[in-house]
């Protein structure tokens, strides 16, 4: 791996392992500003920045993680990241484990020069018709 993708690749352990421990600081200093999750499913759902680090520490948990083959990909002061992941998750308490795939857009800033996370899509190979909802449950928008 080159030092280009070990580098993406650390930020991705870093932003999971934050998830993991619920620590909003760090998931907002890597987050740009207009960051979105994405569900990718039969009815897709999306948290924009403001729900995604509400969720992410309190109703969406992330217990643990593990990344399969990696994907890293350059394109200018854009970053594609690319797994597929086995996550161990709960949404209130609906669990939500298993294999998802995982892609993530990371750009690097033209002031301050650091990398930041500008949208994740999780997508489930299986139908979880609960999700969708879940998701659009946690728009602060709404």
């Amino acid at each position: 791996m080159d030092e280009f993708s070990s580098r993406i690749e650390a930020l991705e352990h870093q932003w999971m392992r934050a998830w993991a421990q619920r620590d909003r600081n760090v998931m907002k200093a890597l987050a740009s500003k207009d960051f979105i999750f994405l569900l990718g499913s039969n009815s897709p759902a999306i948290l924009d920045r403001a729900s995604w680090l509400e969720a992410a520490t309190t109703r969406f948990r992330c217990n643990g993680y593990r990344f399969d083959e990696v994907y890293v990909r350059r394109h200018g002061n854009i970053a594609v990241f690319a797994t597929r992941m086995t996550l161990d998750a709960t949404m209130g308490d609906h669990d939500w484990s298993g294999e998802t795939w995982l892609m993530d857009l990371w750009q690097k800033g033209k002031v301050r020069r650091k990398w930041r996370i500008v949208e994740r899509t999780i997508s489930r190979p299986d139908v979880d018709a609960k999700m969708p909802d879940a998701i659009r449950s946690m728009q602060l928008w709404r």
